[in-house]
């Protein structure tokens, strides 16, 4: 691990982002809550939330954090092609940016696992952070979060 002890603690904010190309039969299914395994959405946000919480424990280098806030949010783009986007807040010595990847990326799998009996080609693409800010580096954005 790099070694951050000689950083100043600061407030940090992470954005991450992918999405999630459902076949029409899962679109349907999930937007009419009829998943045999319960509510897609709400499992998937759960997931996130507790994804970017154990991140240090899945990501061999990364540091554990102290998270103050952790959101995961979703929404149909097209017909059949769900957005997520991970926030994560706090104050630390590195940025969160590790945590809310992770947020996204399992938000989506759990997502996949829940309509894979309904549809065998869902594809999860685009695992990108789309802004960051707090310490040394400050501000960033991607400059098409599309």
């Amino acid at each position: 691990m790099v070694d951050v002890a000689g950083k100043p603690e600061t407030a940090r904010r992470a954005v991450a982002g992918c999405q999630i190309h459902l076949g029409a039969d899962a679109s349907r299914t999930m937007r009419e809550g009829r998943a045999s395994k319960g509510d897609v959405e709400a499992a998937a946000r759960i997931a996130g939330i507790q994804a970017a919480k154990r991140t240090a424990e899945l990501i061999p280098l990364c540091h554990p954090l102290r998270t103050s806030s952790v959101a995961v949010e979703m929404g149909f783009n097209e017909d059949h092609e769900l957005a997520v986007r991970a926030t994560v807040t706090g104050v630390d010595r590195t940025g969160f940016e590790m945590e809310a990847m992770v947020a996204c990326t399992v938000a989506a799998l759990t997502v996949y696992d829940m309509l894979k009996a309904v549809e065998k080609g869902i594809v999860i693409t685009d695992v990108r952070l789309l802004e960051k800010s707090g310490g040394k580096s400050g501000e960033w954005t991607r400059e098409s979060s599309a």
